[in-house]
This record gives structure tokens, C-alpha cells and sequence, in this order.
């Protein structure tokens, strides 16, 4: 048997006693063991915090060394080669990649190897390797490359492991850039494969769970920087590239640390895993972090701080790709001493649709350049982008913006006018962010740049976050905004000044990761900015109570009941004028879209809308004048009389039906509703259930379905019809609950389905729907049996305890419980099995599904219909809720 030729030695692997074992045993298990106690090797020196590289060099060394001995268990003749291609023929190999192999014949015709080959791919199966192999001649080879991008990719980076050198020289001979995928098309091609992968990933760099491998910012883009450079200088390492311009020895000094550290995630998660996982999932993260000396602290978890740097350093890759990318495409692809030219100013010119500089000084000589840039871009719709060149000077020169460049008013004129662009704020916002730019003018924002928090209601980091908020702020001048957000569009047409809304749309998370309340944080450096910025003092005060109050608006609207003339009186206080309930609705609604795009649906979209108008009309009467509820109820009550008569119902025997239910119902339902209910109820007065099922609304992107019940007043009816309505798929909104005349309860739902919209006109789910919650009432004297539903992977791995807070401060009739809880299938029917145990009585609830947690609303009083008073009650419940539900999520 021949010695192999390793280039450099194993010293962690005896070869003499391995060859001594397979001479004296059985081979596969001789393999299996050698690998099994390389693999242990393996992970204990990355524990101990090994070079990554020389991990990753060594494990694929290591593979060398079995496949050569692997290859020398059978007959072969010099006609066939065994290489090593892809990631592996590079030299790099992570615990559990593929180990891709060619086996490689000379000839066309007839192989007699074919038992030989069948043999070794059994025996590597067998022993435990996980490759990827294909068995082709130097003519197959040439073909299927020759059409298949990947294939010659693949071929490109080969290397011998067994049998004849010779046959890889002809195979790179053959499938090189002068025979086939010439430099140019080879790198068009493979620029059109980034695009169709990045377009599976949205696009971001900034996914809750990215894939480390396939991500814009990923391995792949760093791959894709050597793939292109290699094909067109014909090296095979970029290490051979220095010297040639193709990148700075800073933009190296970026590739190398950004590779080294995604490698080390690479290893890691492989390792933990037990397979060849690239996705970092919540658990694997919290693993990670901890590995890699990641520790909570009072500000951030140690997750938060491992995936901030994460994102900051593929942000950077990201970058780095395309200044690298677009340099070979302009630079050295498309012969710019052929293009012209189209002066813009002194400083920047256009060369095919793209700007430049005129002259390699222009950024020292000029500092605020660094800002006119973005500026000229914003008002020239035709600019495609800045040259590479050019983004390299950037980058060279960002340290000259201090904070001398920050006081500078030219530079703050600049920033305004950036900001009152007509075309592209956004796009222009991004690319000062991805340059370097953004965050060194506004330092505040580099700061929460790549900056996340663990859940699954933040899906993005927050700088991301918050450029898509003020993208959202755009979007609503757009015609299509009409019908998606047709209040946010009228508001858009006038206010004052935009810039005024995209300020506060910047700032308002800027505070996060400091410790302490961030929409405060926020709210001081957003009055340093507006008074750097020459902002009038009004402005000021606007800018800076948008930021502190950024968040009232959706909690008032989710978690008040905003039928109370009381709550809206008291918002309409706390918003003071028009002007600023305009401002602080489209925050808000550009906000709320984009935290999570599951956060906005068709029914938070409606109680934006009724507390918007509810408060318009606050402010419209003045706030000294408040609502006389006696007066509002008696109005609610004429209008649904008067609507009954025209169904042939008069008032006294209307006024029969509604017998002493409360005045709550006749403020929190519109007359409309509550004439409906009332019809159907004298219509099918011997019916019990009485199931109706109806739209809030015709609007397409409002409302919710709502689903009236009346029945007897029993216990359970609450549990039981929230589970019918879990097993339906259904997810409650919204619940309003109230006793009616001789022991009936008369309950609306408001629901939407899985993809969180109402039911519409499907008249067969609607009866679905109907029979579902016939039959589950039907079982309400002896109901025991609570939904048990297996709870989707994601929400497993986000542990809370839950909290239970009561208070009698907000309503004067009610107690209101807060629960904010881990998100489980058959939650409200555990709150509800509860309430019946503690005697309480529900009024109402506002439900909210906030990615992996719940942040429901109840409104309750005793078995008298008053406030809880007892204390000792009061603790007792809390503690049992937390109790109850903290089992529910152990158990899972």
C-alpha cells in the first residue's frame, strides 16, 4: 500500500497503527473507530476555542487520509483519478458537510471499474462518510459543465485524492475559461444565481433564524467573491489576488474575519445539531452564545449580544460582496475607459447611470460630500447606484465624519433635504446605512444597528425595523394605500411636513439596548437632532412626544376597551389636538407593519380606525365636553328601536327582549348590531343555542367575523366555546360577554383564521363553524375536556414565566386582569376554566397574539357584577392563573 502524500502531517492520527489495525481486523469498524475518535478530537479542540481554519483544514486532511486508504482496499488501474471537489476541494470541511467526490475516468467507453467503484461507494457509506459522488469521463464532465453552472463551479476548485494527476490537469485544461464559461459569462451567470438565492431569503441579511450558509451575507456570498475573482485571474486562492487591486487590505482583512467567524457558527451549530443543519434556529442560537462566552447581562441576554454580532459582521460581508461584485462588473468586465461620462458638479459625475467622483480626493477635500452623494441620488430617480470605486472611497473616508461633521450646518442641510427627497428616501437610507454612513452621522443608530431582541415578535433588527417604518411612511403616498390604509393615506395628503413623521419614525426605537424606558431615550436624542437640525420649537415638541408616545396609540386601541366614551375622553386628553392624533396614527400604523407582519390584520385594523374617528370626534366637541354615557345609551337604544320597527318589532316589545342587561352592552354595540341581535333573537326565541354568524364590515381590509351566541347561563360556556374555536382554527380577537333577562348570556366574538383574516362569504365554513359551536355547547353541563393541541415548534423554545397583574384604575365597574403568557393552543379555554372555579365573572377580553407570547385583556367582576375587592382573592387568582398556564407550557 502506498504512503499517503499529505502536505502536511496528522499529528493527532497514528497512520502505522492504523495500517496495523486494518491488517490485523475488520476494516469497516477499524475505519468507523478512526473517524469516531477523530470527530471527539475534533469537537474537544473547538471547545477549547482552536483556530477555526486549522480545524476546518485539518477535519478535511483527515478525510483525505480515509479516502486514500479507503481507495487502496481495491484494484484500479492509472486510467481513473478520485477528486475531492466543491467546498471539500477547497480543503475545507465543517463536522457535517458533504464530502462531494468525482471519480473520474479517461475514457468513454467501456469501465472496467464498475465493480470497484460500486465497492468503495458502499464501504464509504458503510463506515459512516456522508458524500455526495458522481461517476463521469473527461467528455461527460465537459458537457454537463459546459450547460450547468454549478457543476463547473465545482469542477473549478478540484483536487486529487487518489490516481492519476494527470486526468485533473486535462479536466481543469478542458472546462476552463478559455474552452467553456468564459470570465464574463461566468460571472453574469453567477451573479443571476446570488440574486435567485437571495431572493429566497427576502432579500436580508436579517431573518429571526438565518441560514449562515445561504443568506445574503452568508458563506455563499463569500464563495461567490473568490469564485468570480478566480475564474477571471486564474488563482485558485485569493490570497493569491494581493497585489492585483481587486480589493484593499482592509476589504481582505474584512473577508478573512467575516469568514472565520461564520465558520466558527458553522461548526458549532453542525456540532450541536448532529447534522448538517445551516439554519440558526432560537435554540441553537441560545447555544451558541453560550459556547462562544456569551453572557446575560441587565441590558441584553446573551443571545441578543451573540446575534448582534452576527448580523453586524454578515451586514459587513454583505457590503463587502457587492462593492467586490460591482467593481468586476464595471471595472473590469465592461471597459470603463469606453464609457462616458455626463458631468453632474465639481464633485460627482455619471458614468453609465451610475455615480462617481471626478477625482480620488473629492471626499477629503470636500467632507460633506460624504452626505451630497445620497442627496443628488434623491433627486435624480435615474442614478442606478454609486460605482464601486467610489463606495470604496466612502469607505475610506468615513472617519471624517466626527462630530465636527455632525455640527457642520451645511451637512445638516443636507441631511434635511435628504429627508424631504422626492424619489427613494428609503433606498438612499439604506445605502448610507450599508456604507458606513448613516450610522457615523447618526450615532445613536449605529448603535442598534444589527441590534435584536429574542422573540418572535421583533422579526427584524432594529435599524432594519426602522427603516422599513419610515419605507411604510412612504408607501402611504402611494395610490395603493387608498384601499390597504385609506386613513394613513388621508392623513399622508396633510400633514404639514413629512420630514417632521420620518424623524420620529427614526428615532422612535433608537433608545433600545440601553437599559431603561426606550421610548424616552429616544425621545431626548430626538430633541438633540431636531435642535441640531434647526427645527422650529413646536416642531421639536412634536417630534420628541411622537417618540415618547409612539407606543399609546396600539395599547390603548388592543388592550382598552375603546366602546367606553370614558377611554377615548381620556386619550383625546392625552393627544391634545388633531394635528397630533394625524402624526401619531401614521407612526403607528407604520410601526405595527412593520414589527411583524402578523401583528397587522384586519381586525387591529378596525379598532385603529374606531379609536382614530371615536377620538376625531373627541377633539371635534371639545374636551371640556364629555360624553353623558345615560345620554349615549339612550341614543344607542332609539336607533336600534327605530331600525326594529321597520322588521315589524315595536319598542315594547323590544325593550322586553333586551329585560335589565346593563348599560355596558348598549355602549360597547353600535345600534346596527344590537337591532340584528335583537330580531334574530325574538326570530328563533325558542332556540337554545342561538348561533348568528356575520362580517364586522365590508371593508376588504377591516373587520373580522363575528359570531353571536346566546344560551342559557351555565358554566363553561366561555371555555367551551373558546375551544370550539381553537380546534376550528379560529383565533379570538376580541369577547364581549353579558347577562341577559331570565338567566341567558348573550356573548360576541370577534375571530379570524389562521392567516388572520375574517371568514368572509364561505357559506359552508360559516356552517362549519355554526354546527362546531352547537355541539360543543351542547356538552357544557359536563365539560371537562380542554383542547390539547401540539404547540408548533417555535413557540417551544421561548420560556416566560407568566405574569398576572389586576387593577381597578382604568374602569370604575370592572377589574382589569392583565395576562401575558407563553402563546399555547387552549389558553383562553384554561383562563376560563378559572374564571369558573373563582367564581368571576367575564365582561369582556382583548385578546393579542404577539409572536411567541400572548398580552390578553380581561375584564371581570365578581358573581354581583362589581370590581374585586377582596386582596387576598385578588392574589389568590393571580397566583393560580400563573400556576396553571406555567404547567401548561412545561407539559408543552
Amino acid at each position: 500500500m502506498q504512503t499517503p502524500y499529505f502536505e502536511r502531517p496528522l499529528f493527532f492520527f497514528d497512520q502505522s497503527r492504523f495500517r496495523r489495525a486494518l491488517a490485523a481486523g475488520n476494516s469497516i469498524t477499524v475505519f468507523k473507530d478512526a473517524i469516531s475518535a477523530a470527530n471527539a478530537q475534533f469537537n474537544a479542540r473547538f471547545r477549547e476555542g482552536e483556530d477555526i481554519r486549522a480545524l476546518v483544514s485539518d477535519r478535511a486532511l483527515f478525510i483525505d487520509c480515509m479516502l486514500h486508504y479507503a481507495w487502496h482496499q481495491f484494484r484500479w488501474n492509472t486510467h481513473i483519478s478520485l477528486l475531492a471537489v466543491g467546498g471539500y476541494g477547497r480543503g475545507e470541511l465543517h463536522p457535517h458537510s458533504d464530502i462531494d467526490l468525482l471519480i473520474l475516468l479517461e475514457d468513454d467507453g467501456d469501465n472496467p471499474h464498475l465493480e470497484s467503484i460500486e465497492r468503495l461507494i458502499t464501504f464509504l457509506w458503510d463506515i459512516g462518510l456522508e458524500i455526495g459522488h458522481s461517476v463521469r469521463s473527461l467528455n461527460q464532465c465537459v458537457d454537463i459543465a459546459a450547460t450547468d453552472i454549478t457543476v463547473a463551479t465545482n469542477i473549478m476548485e478540484c483536487r486529487t485524492l487518489a490516481g492519476s494527476e494527470l486526468l485533473r490537469d486535462k479536466l481543469r485544461e478542458m472546462t476552463g475559461p478559455q474552452n467553456i464559461w468564459p470570465a464574463n459569462e461566468f460571472f453574469r451567470a453567477k451573479w443571476n444565481e446570488q440574486i435567485a438565492r437571495h431572493d429566497k431569503h427576502n432579500h436580508t441579511e436579517y431573518n429571526l433564524e438565518p441560514n449562515v450558509k445561504n443568506a445574503p451575507g452568508g458563506l455563499r456570498d463569500i464563495q461567490m467573491i473568490g469564485w468570480v475573482a478566480k475564474r477571471f485571474f486564474g488563482v485558485r486562492s485569493l490570497r493569491e489576488l494581493a497585489g492585483r487591486e481587486f480589493f484593499t487590505d482592509e476589504e481582505f482583512g474584512i473577508l478573512m474575519a467575516g469568514e472565520e467567524f461564520i465558520w466558527r457558527v458553522r461548526y458549532g451549530l453542525h456540532m450541536i445539531a448532529g447534522r448538517a443543519e445551516e439554519r440558526l434556529l432560537f435554540h441553537h442560537q441560545r447555544e451558541l452564545a453560550q459556547l462562544f462566552g456569551y453572557r446575560d447581562s441587565d441590558r441584553r441576554l446573551a443571545v441578543e449580544q451573540f446575534m448582534h454580532a452576527y448580523y453586524r459582521i454578515v451586514l459587513a460581508l454583505r457590503e463587502l460582496n457587492d462593492v467586490l461584485l460591482q467593481y468586476l462588473d464595471e471595472a473590469i468586465l465592461q471597459s470603463p475607459d469606453k464609457q462616458a461620462t455626463t458631468p453632474i458638479n465639481a464633485r460627482f459625475q455619471l458614468r453609465d447611470g451610475y455615480i462617481e467622483v471626478t477625482h480620488p480626493e473629492v471626499f477629503r477635500q470636500t467632507p460633506s460630500a460624504l452626505l451630497e452623494i445620497f442627496v443628488m441620488m434623491g433627486r435624480d430617480p435615474d442614478i442606478q447606484g454609486v460605482r464601486a470605486t467610489t463606495i470604496r472611497l466612502m469607505r475610506a473616508c468615513r472617519n471624517l465624519i466626527d462630530d465636527a461633521f455632525r455640527r457642520d450646518p451645511t451637512n445638516n442641510r443636507l441631511f434635511m433635504e435628504l429627508l424631504g427627497s422626492p424619489h427613494g428616501l428609503v433606498t438612499q437610507l439604506k445605502r448610507m446605512k450599508r456604507y458606513g454612513v448613516l450610522g457615523r452621522y447618526l450615532p445613536e443608530f449605529g448603535q442598534v444597528t444589527g441590534q435584536m431582541q429574542h422573540d418572535l415578535f421583533h422579526i427584524y433588527t432594529v435599524d432594519a425595523h426602522t427603516l422599513l417604518v419610515v419605507k411604510n411612511m412612504r408607501r402611504f403616498r402611494h395610490p395603493e394605500a387608498q384601499t390597504l390604509f385609506p386613513i394613513a393615506a388621508h392623513i399622508m395628503k396633510r400633514l404639514p411636513k413629512h420630514e417632521l413623521l420620518y424623524i420620529a419614525g427614526l428615532y422612535h426605537d433608537i433608545g433600545k439596548g440601553r437599559g431603561g424606558d426606550h421610548s424616552t431615550l429616544g425621545a431626548v436624542d430626538a430633541e438633540a437632532f431636531c435642535v441640531q437640525h434647526g427645527l422650529s420649537p413646536r416642531e421639536t415638541r412634536l417630534v420628541c412626544w411622537l417618540v415618547e408616545k409612539h407606543l399609546l396609540m396600539s395599547a390603548v386601541s388592543q388592550k382598552q376597551d375603546i366602546s367606553d366614551p370614558e377611554v377615548i375622553h381620556n386619550f383625546a386628553l392625552e393627544v391634545g389636538d388633531q394635528n397630533r392624533l394625524d402624526y401619531l396614527y401614521a407612526l403607528t400604523v407604520a410601526d405595527m407593519n412593520a414589527t411583524n407582519p402578523d401583528i397587522w390584520n384586519t381586525w387591529r385594523a378596525s379598532l385603529m380606525r374606531q379609536l382614530y374617528l371615536e377620538t376625531k370626534r373627541a377633539l371635534r366637541r371639545g374636551l371640556e365636553h364629555t360624553v353623558d354615557q345615560k345620554e349615549l345609551v339612550e341614543e344607542t337604544q332609539l336607533a336600534a328601536i327605530d331600525k326594529l320597527a321597520d322588521k315589524g318589532l315595536d319598542e315594547q316589545l323590544v325593550r322586553d327582549l333586551w329585560g335589565d342587561i346593563g348599560d355596558d352592552y348598549f355602549l360597547r354595540e353600535g345600534h346596527l348590531d344590537i337591532a340584528w341581535q335583537a330580531e334574530a333573537i325574538w326570530r328563533n326565541r325558542h332556540q337554545d343555542p342561538l348561533v348568528l354568524i356575520k362580517e364586522t364590515t365590508s371593508r376588504e381590509h377591516e373587520g373580522a367575523t363575528q359570531i353571536f351566541i346566546r344560551t342559557k347561563d351555565r358554566d363553561n360556556v366561555f371555555a367551551a366555546t373558546a375551544t370550539a374555536l381553537s380546534l376550528l382554527g379560529l383565533n379570538i380577537q376580541d369577547a364581549r360577554l353579558y347577562s341577559s333577562v331570565e338567566g341567558y348570556t348573550i356573548d360576541t366574538f370577534y375571530v379570524l383564521n389562521e392567516n388572520d383574516e375574517p371568514i368572509g362569504d364561505d357559506s359552508a365554513r360559516v356552517e362549519e363553524i355554526r354546527q362546531a359551536l352547537l355541539h360543543e355547547l351542547s356538552l357544557v353541563d359536563a365539560y371537562s375536556d380542554i383542547i390539547r393541541r401540539r404547540t408548533p415548534r417555535r413557540l417551544k423554545h421561548f420560556a416566560m414565566p407568566t405574569r398576572a397583574t389586576l387593577s381597578n384604575e382604568l374602569h370604575s365597574s370592572y377589574t382589569v386582569l392583565e395576562v401575558i403568557s407563553p402563546d399555547r393552543p387552549g389558553l383562553l379555554a384554561h383562563i376560563g376554566r378559572i374564571f369558573l372555579e373563582f367564581g368571576i365573572q367575564l365582561q369582556n377580553a382583548k385578546i393579542a397574539t404577539l409572536g411567541e407570547r400572548v398580552e390578553d385583556v380581561f375584564f371581570i367582576t365578581d358573581k354581583q357584577g362589581a370590581p374585586l375587592s377582596d386582596p387576598s382573592l385578588c392574589k389568590e387568582l393571580q397566583e393560580e392563573i400563573c400556576r396553571r398556564l406555567d404547567q401548561r407550557v412545561e407539559e408543552g
